[in-house]
């Protein structure tokens, strides 16, 4: 922890009101340091951001320093597509976990940007400095990590109202029937193998517009795009399976068989869009399609058409379908 800042109470407010105004922070920025156990009202730890403070109270406010959770050494390196003071655009290689859970025991992505000495945001807590979205461990693919607390306020604001959001690239068998289709259905764990979520009634809710790109020359694969409109675990590999198709290397929710040699699954976060958090600009960015990917559609699908298809300027068009939004 760094050095606590300590803070005199002159009149009864509420605990979050008063440090927001105090430390120039937004409220929700102040609640995760409040529940994060971070603030002592006198000698003790408050947890509860609508405390209502009296007047004489003492604050004691410590911002949590940025450090590994393992310590293990570091031994991969992650591609930067774009960085300056406020974000840093990566592009995640798979089978990298984004941040520390109970169940890792490996370094994560978090690990290699503190080891790289990356300045972070600190709202998420100590476990997720810097993230302000995810990706599925297996999952390749563009990500923003927010390099400021205003930075993250701000990209997460994005989220939530929808201006930033990703397009995924996608392997898929059997192909899809329709040319757009559009998945609604709660995401939730399952309920019969908890490695897995699934599209259960008591889920979050959850909708994701796919559209068909290419067939591979045998007619039995298929490469998609994929829109998310929310942000659910898994929730293109579960909205794919309520169709009865999955993504090709998917062991968890595709059909295993034994002549399945493929390495990885087969799914990317393709292009990013954004409005820097700083200067207000609009701002896209792309990650390269993974070299599994690459070789797979070299092997079974017509190549002069998918340069075209997959043109990074032009592949948000695939999805200008506004009645189907």
């Amino acid at each position: 922890m760094n050095e606590p800042v300590t803070i005199d109470v002159t009149a009864a407010e509420r605990l979050d009101t008063f440090l927001a105004e105090h430390l120039g922070q937004s409220r929700n920025q102040i609640a995760q340091l409040i529940k994060g156990g971070h603030v002592r009202v006198d000698a003790e730890v408050q947890t509860k951001p609508g405390l209502k403070l009296k007047a004489g109270q003492s604050l004691h406010v410590s911002i949590p320093q940025v450090t590994p959770h393992v310590a293990q050494s570091i031994d991969f390196d992650v591609t930067v597509l774009y960085e300056d003071a406020s974000i840093l655009i990566i592009d995640k290689p798979s089978d990298l976990t984004v941040h520390a859970a109970p169940s890792v025991k490996e370094p994560t992505l978090v690990d290699w940007l503190i080891h790289k000495g990356i300045s972070l945001s600190t709202i998420s807590g100590e476990e997720r400095h810097g993230i302000v979205h995810r990706l599925d461990k297996g999952t390749s693919g563009v990500m923003v990590v927010a390099k400021t607390n205003e930075a993250h306020e701000k990209l997460s604001q994005q989220l939530q109202d929808k201006s930033m959001g990703r397009y995924y690239l996608a392997l898929v068998t059997p192909p899809l029937k329709e040319h757009h289709t559009v998945i609604e259905a709660p995401v939730g764990r399952s309920s019969h193998n908890r490695l897995k979520m699934a599209a259960v009634p008591e889920g979050k809710s959850a909708k994701t517009l796919f559209c068909a790109l290419s067939r591979s020359r045998d007619g039995k694969e298929e490469l998609i795009g994929a829109k998310l409109f929310t942000g659910r675990t898994h929730q293109i590999r579960v909205h794919l399976e309520t169709i009865s198709r999955h993504i090709l290397g998917d062991h968890l929710y595709g059909v295993k068989s034994k002549e399945d040699k493929i390495s990885r699954i087969l799914l990317h976060a393709y292009v990013m869009y954004l409005t820097h958090p700083q200067s207000g600009e609009r701002m896209q960015f792309y990650a390269d399609i993974p070299q599994a990917m690459r070789d797979h559609l070299q092997k079974y699908f017509d190549q002069e058409p998918l340069d075209a298809l997959l043109s990074p300027d032009t592949f948000s068009r695939h999805f200008d379908q506004p009645d189907l939004y």
